[in-house]
């Protein structure tokens, strides 16, 4: 709505949407009811009785000076060439609650002087002048000449004018490439992308929106002591590994590479703060790590004298027919913490009890069946290790300086009887075998990780049949050389057994494959794969895609919350002493071990149709693919025919 000034010129109404922090900043301190709260470090403080009861009034906290906008011409430039800034002004009267508003959502009205030499707004500075931060959702300006209305979806934390060395900016929603910008704009959205790229000194602050690249040195902590200390990864053939956001904290005192453990930099707008099930999920898992499982393994062992293995099947049955009953002192200091409520129950019955797997709903022994093993390597969470078996017997890509002779000693006698009427050379040309290798991922720690465990590295053969179902035909068990892994390897290759001991075996040597194919699921094609390598990317991206870039807005939804995850994940998951060294079999080593394998990971291979052409399944993939588009063609004629 705009209205006459003093006949100077016009007012431009601005309708602006924000939420404070004490609503919306859980990651900052997450409610626990009247026991207390988590903060970040996972400690439980203070005694409180709630956040939202303890809003103070919006209305009240933002009304006066407070908040102050400035508009930025996208059609007129000042004497400078840059775009013309108007006058400042400040949010005006609190406006009634909005029916499209979420809750705890709040809008201000804003008033901007006007005259026609402005031209139309293209972006806007704001000033918190409080000292608490707020949440700015949106800013809509209505009645511009030649344009009905303005709008900025901002998504962003806005601290006290203090805390930056530039004022904050946003843009408009338009999209532009660099050489299409507005000539006014250009200036500002290149001084945008210096802030975020920052100088690469200093410790980051919680305001910070700075996007910067670090290495891998912050999962050890030397200063605790020999058990703490981690190889820094990253920077170096010998750890390559993705950078991670730099947060520049001191470094350690016994080793000056490394860096001290302490608060996880985040950018503040990668830290929404809003309530997602992920922030839970991690606090969960932070407390779980660092105050029940040390629980656990006091009350296990009172009760097993084999506390780090299960005894039976019948105890492993049991996690899903009667859980575990935890005495009353370990459920006290479970039941004030929420974010665990959704893993344990607290009322004494059936804690840690897990849903049952579909298979052993129908049968108890189901899983146990050559059959099961097969589709679940298909249908499970790592399929894309699979690959076709070109040369035969498999061959090891280790250094024999280093490793000796780690090639397969699988023969084809061992596959002849369990290939039906064909034989290995009519399998390998027909595309019937595949492989499941994971021997040069683990070889090299075994020695290491059999310290305290008995691992194998394995590879399986498996068969497809007529029917297009996987059957396992051919597992190799190995372990470093009796006198050194420089020896090379020493391996058995078990074959299917339906009765005796051998059966027996044979279900042990599928129980090893599983650990392992578990493992690497984790650490390499969920963790590194999946987090750790896409996190170079959103910094690349912050630093050199405006957000006017149309690239930048394709990207965003698929970033969102990563580099979050990320932070919290080096704090409470993959960290020395984390819960991924706690429960996985490799131990202080699961993290070196992917570093070890991000040495082949090549970025071309990883998207279709590479991929499938590396593992040679394009073939097949196409076939179908062909068969499926016919099929659809013959469909849509006699449609159309009739």
């Amino acid at each position: 709505m705009f209205g006459i000034l003093n006949n100077k010129g016009q007012k431009i109404k601005g309708t602006v949407v924000l939420m404070p922090k004490n609503v919306l900043d859980f990651n900052a301190i997450t409610s626990v009811g009247k026991g207390g709260v988590i903060n970040t470090a996972g400690n439980i403080i203070g005694g409180v009785t709630g956040i939202v009861g303890g809003v103070v009034d919006t209305a009240t906290a933002f009304l006066g000076r407070n908040v102050s906008m400035q508009l930025i011409s996208a059609t007129k430039t000042d004497a400078n060439g840059k775009g013309l800034v108007g006058k400042e002004t400040f949010l005006s009267k609190h406006l009634p609650q909005l029916p499209t508003l979420g809750a705890r959502q709040d809008a201000f009205s804003v008033f901007f002087e006007y005259d026609a030499n402005f031209g139309i707004p293209g972006a806007f500075y704001i000033r918190n002048y409080t000292q608490a931060e707020f949440f700015l959702v949106s800013v809509t300006l209505e009645d511009i000449p030649n344009r009905e209305s303005v709008q900025f979806i901002c998504n962003s934390w806005v601290y006290n004018f203090k805390s930056y060395k530039k004022d904050r900016i946003f843009f408009t929603n338009d999209t532009y490439l660099p050489s299409q910008t507005p000539a006014p704009l250009n200036h500002y959205r290149e001084e945008e992308l210096q802030t975020l790229r920052g100088d690469g000194t200093g410790e980051r602050k919680e305001a910070d929106r700075v996007y910067d690249y670090d290495i891998y040195n912050d999962l050890g902590n030397p200063d605790g002591g020999d058990a703490l200390v981690r190889p820094v990864l990253g920077g170096s053939s010998t750890y390559p590994y993705p950078r991670r956001v730099r947060s520049g904290r001191k470094p350690t005192r016994k080793d000056p590479k490394s860096e001290k453990p302490g608060v996880i930099y985040v950018p503040r707008d990668e830290n929404f703060g809003h309530l997602k099930s992920s922030d839970f999920l991690m606090y969960g898992i932070k407390s779980l790590s660092q105050n029940v499982i040390p629980l656990f393994k006091s009350v296990i062992f009172d009760l097993n004298f084999t506390p780090n293995e299960f005894d039976s099947f019948d105890e492993v049955r049991g996690l899903f027919e009667g859980g575990i009953k935890l005495p009353t002192d370990i459920l006290s200091q479970i039941s004030p913490l929420p974010a665990l409520k959704e893993i344990f129950r607290t009322d004494g019955e059936q804690v840690l009890k897990f849903p049952p797997p579909h298979v052993i709903k129908v049968s108890k022994s189901a899983w146990m069946t050559d059959e099961e093993f097969g589709r679940e390597m298909v249908a499970g969470v790592n399929p894309n290790v699979i690959r076709l078996l070109q040369e035969f017997p498999p061959k090891s890509t280790l250094d024999t300086t280093v490793y000796g002779d780690q090639n397969s000693t699988i023969t084809k006698e061992h596959l002849a009887t369990n290939l039906g009427d064909i034989t290995v050379e009519e399998a390998l040309n027909g595309k019937k075998l595949f492989l499941l290798d994971y021997h040069d991922a683990f070889m090299p720690y075994l020695e290491r990780i059999n310290i305290n465990a008995k691992a194998y590295a394995t590879r399986t053969i498996l068969f497809l049949k007529d029917d297009g179902t996987l059957k396992p035909i051919a597992i190799e068990l190995s372990l470093p050389h009796s006198n050194g892994v420089q020896y090379g390897s020493e391996s058995k290759v078990f074959l299917p057994a339906d009765e005796g001991v051998e059966s027996t075996i044979w279900l042990l040597a599928k129980a090893h494959v599983i650990v392992n194919d578990s493992c690497y699921h984790q650490l390499i094609s969920h963790w590194l794969n999946t987090h750790a390598v896409v996190e170079p990317f959103i910094i690349a991206t912050n630093r050199h895609l405006s957000v006017l870039h149309p690239i930048n807005k394709l990207l965003f939804p698929h970033f969102r919350d990563t580099i979050n995850i990320n932070g919290l994940a080096r704090q409470s998951l993959i960290n020395a002493g984390g819960i991924i060294e706690q429960t996985f079999l490799p131990g202080p080593n699961s993290v070196e071990i992917s570093s070890i394998v991000y040495r082949d990971w090549v970025f071309t291979d990883q998207a279709l149709p590479a991929d499938l052409i590396k593992r040679y399944f394009l073939t097949t993939i196409w076939t179908i693919y062909i068969k499926i588009r016919s099929n659809f063609i013959i469909i849509i004629d006699n449609k159309l025919s009739a």
